[in-house]
């Protein structure tokens, strides 16, 4: 099993949702973020008084899905999330050990 974390433009995120929904994906879950990579924020001028914005609005998201899947949804994120801009986000991938379904006591892939 893998973990994917995926760091995207807020307004992104319908998109990636609906391509992981077409590669077969039923769970995700999605947090609200803010920070920067190599873009370091910008500056915004606000009643006439120029400030600088150094961490922006980004979303998380994390699914947890079986081997074979990766490289599908990996492939639907980038595609989905990409404008070409900076910014546009960063992909991760780890190992997972093993999952619990609390519910049902379920392990391993049944419990994805």
């Amino acid at each position: 099993m893998k973990k994917i974390e995926a760091i995207i433009k807020p307004f992104k995120l319908d998109e990636v949702k609906e391509a992981l929904h077409d590669v077969g994906l039923q769970g995700i879950t999605v947090t609200e973020a803010k920070g920067f990579g190599r873009q370091k924020g910008h500056t915004e001028l606000y009643r006439g008084a120029e400030y600088v914005v150094d961490f922006l609005p980004k979303v998380k998201i994390e699914l947890v899905l079986d081997d074979g899947l990766v490289e599908r949804a990996v492939e639907a994120i980038q595609n989905a999330a990409h404008t070409g801009r900076i910014g546009d986000g960063k992909i991760f991938i780890t190992t997972v050990e093993e999952a619990i379904r609390i519910r049902t006591g379920e392990t391993g892939a049944e419990a994805i």
